[in-house]
């Protein structure tokens, strides 16, 4: 039987009658080529009716394939709110992003009725994902999907605090960015709010909570916990030694990641909210090369930080560096933790964020009806309401496409007087078109109503003085970004908007004989400290989008190697050679820098 055959008709070979139909492309049914082949690497065994395969909240170190029966996916298993996902049957395979990332299960699978399953181990479909592109990229499609299912069903934990609280909005945004399955409760509006919090024993002021499987419940976590608690990131000792440190993880720290460890230094990349930076914040991004569709800033970051998995690279979120310095020809990085990581090389890709709006009133409104980036969390807060959207840049004008496929009306204000000033043609064309969004230049806010929620915005036209109401239920702000470099003052050269110098400018601000002992000038993405590089939006003069961060990612690493070649030997290493990941060798041919499988043109 062919691929095309198992999905002819709508009720393919091997389905079950009331199996989940595969509408969105997040279940499909592998080939008996596709079956026979993961066979040869895992063990088939036969599962009785309840037989749970996956339990939510524990790690799954099997990948299953279903051969015959049908498994049925259930949040909360087992309590009185149980609720039924899905139902699988033969051909399809369990799990979800989660399971490639190492995360905990946010629901239960068991078995419906007495069958087979082929269990896979999970660090083997790793390998195998890889060898097989076909197979690799349909494992990769179906669980982004899943996690996007599972996030718009409000599957997960529950997070139950006041729209007013800066904690709770301090959770949701790091689950929301994180894309972790999760549903907020709303104190001051939500109906079930009061009877959990008697169930549970709290009081409304030792909320924000966060409650897991009916019987964990974290007061007022930290992210940190809240990232223990689903296994976001593996534990780490309180100091690591690496060849490579990359901090921040958007597209440039991602690129650097993926570079760096596919060239066999032993990488590390962390961040201190999320992956994907400014871009994880995008709907969809229209312009980047090789995504003629488009591709959501999320699943671009995901797809990356997978890669960066594969090559050996760890991945710590949520981890704050807060100091970098020298030491003995390592630096010495410093986080919030209290941990601590010595490496030979540093990357700073910490980004830039939004700036704020500054309107009296805006901080209570913030989280409850005014928002900093426009995905489907944000979106879902909105309901059938108007919004606005505050910007004139490429951000803006993606959110506004974005939220204009989702509400009634959008309101689009800059206060430039072109819409194509800052912002790409293909993005204006579309607004100029769309129906449901209305553009006003050369306007500004002048004050925000609304005790709760948003009610209203009051605008002015800056040509004229004149000031109109706007009747609208949320608020998104794009109006350009600082850099992240707060930690840095004092310790790199920045320039006068605090972003980090590199290159000649940089070489022109460093300490008398630097670079003298480096027998060697700055290098184009060098700091003020050598063999510490700086790419993306956080360097001063870089270009503000995405291929160029991860443009700029990739050519840090090509100057970590320039460093480390011209470095005395490190006294910890026979010959000063960089050793390649556990598992992996270096390139044949004796180049310690350079991959089996990555050209470093």
């Amino acid at each position: 039987m062919t691929g095309e055959d198992r999905f002819a008709g709508t009720a393919p070979e091997g389905a079950v009658p009331d199996e989940t139909p595969d509408v969105y492309g997040a279940y499909p049914r592998l080939t008996d080529e596709q079956i026979t082949f993961l066979a040869g690497h895992g063990t088939r065994h036969p599962v009785g009716p309840g037989q749970v395969l996956i339990r939510e909240g524990d790690q799954c170190t099997d990948f299953y394939v279903i051969l015959s029966g049908s498994v049925a996916i259930i949040e909360d298993y087992g309590t009185p709110d149980e609720r039924l996902l899905r139902v699988h049957g033969p051909g399809r395979f369990l799990g979800e992003l989660g399971l490639l990332q190492g995360q905990v299960a946010f629901y239960t699978a068991h078995a419906r009725e007495a069958g087979e399953v082929l269990a896979v181990p999970v660090d083997r479909l790793r390998v195998l994902v890889a060898r097989d592109p076909v197979l690799g990229d349909l494992v990769l499609r179906a669980y982004l999907g899943r996690r996007s299912l599972l996030v718009g069903a409000g599957a997960g934990f529950r997070i139950l605090g006041s729209r007013y609280s800066p904690e709770t909005r301090r959770l949701r945004e790091f689950a929301a960015r994180n894309r972790l399955p999760h549903r907020w409760i709303d104190l001051e509006t939500d109906k079930e709010a009061e009877a959990l919090l008697r169930r549970f024993s709290v009081s409304p002021e030792d909320t924000p909570i966060v409650i897991w499987r009916e019987h964990q419940v974290l007061r007022n976590p930290d992210n940190a916990e809240l990232a223990r608690l689903i296994g976001l990131s593996p534990p780490v000792p309180d100091r690591s030694r690496n060849d490579l440190l990359v901090v921040g993880c958007g597209p440039a720290g991602i690129a650097a990641a993926v570079y760096g460890s596919s060239d066999g230094l032993s990488t590390t990349v962390v961040d201190a909210v999320a992956t994907g930076g400014q871009a994880g914040t995008s709907s969809l991004i229209e312009n980047y090369f090789g995504f003629p569709t488009g591709i959501p800033g999320s699943e671009l970051a995901e797809r990356g930080v997978l890669q960066a998995r594969k090559f050996g690279a760890q991945v710590r979120i949520p981890a704050e560096a807060t100091s970098l310095e020298p030491d003995d020809g390592h630096y010495r990085v410093t986080f919030a933790d209290g941990s601590e990581t010595l490496c030979r090389t540093v990357v700073l890709a910490t980004g830039a964020r939004y700036r704020r709006l500054k309107v009296p009133g805006m901080e209570r409104l913030e989280g409850s009806s005014v928002y900093y980036a426009a995905t489907v969390y944000e979106a879902q807060q909105c309901g059938a309401a108007p919004v606005a959207v505050v910007g004139g840049g490429n951000s803006a004008g993606q959110a506004v496409l974005f939220l204009a496929e989702r509400v009634p009306q959008v309101h689009l204000l800059i206060r430039g007087s072109y819409l194509g000033a800052r912002m790409s043609r293909y993005l204006v064309d579309q607004i100029e078109r769309h129906p449901r969004v209305s553009v006003a230049v050369d306007t500004e806010i002048r004050e925000v109503r609304g005790d709760d929620v948003l009610r209203s915005i009051v605008v002015e036209q800056t040509r004229t003085g004149e000031r109109r109401t706007v009747d609208v239920r949320a608020l998104f702000v794009f109006i350009g970004a600082k850099p992240c470099t707060d930690r840095l003052t004092g310790v790199l050269a920045l320039d006068d908007r605090g972003f980090v110098l590199t290159g000649d400018e940089a070489e022109a601000r460093s300490a008398a004989g630097v670079w003298q002992g480096q027998s060697r000038g700055c290098l184009s993405l060098e700091t003020t400290l050598p063999g510490v590089f700086a790419a993306g939006d956080v360097r001063s003069g870089s270009v503000k989008r995405v291929a160029s961060a991860a443009g700029e990612g990739a050519m840090a690493i090509h100057h970590v190697h320039d460093h480390l070649d011209h470095t005395t030997a490190d006294p910890t290493r026979p010959n000063g050679d960089i050793q390649a990941p556990s598992g992996r060798s270096a390139a044949p041919g004796g180049d310690p820098h350079a991959s089996a499988t990555h050209d470093r043109r």
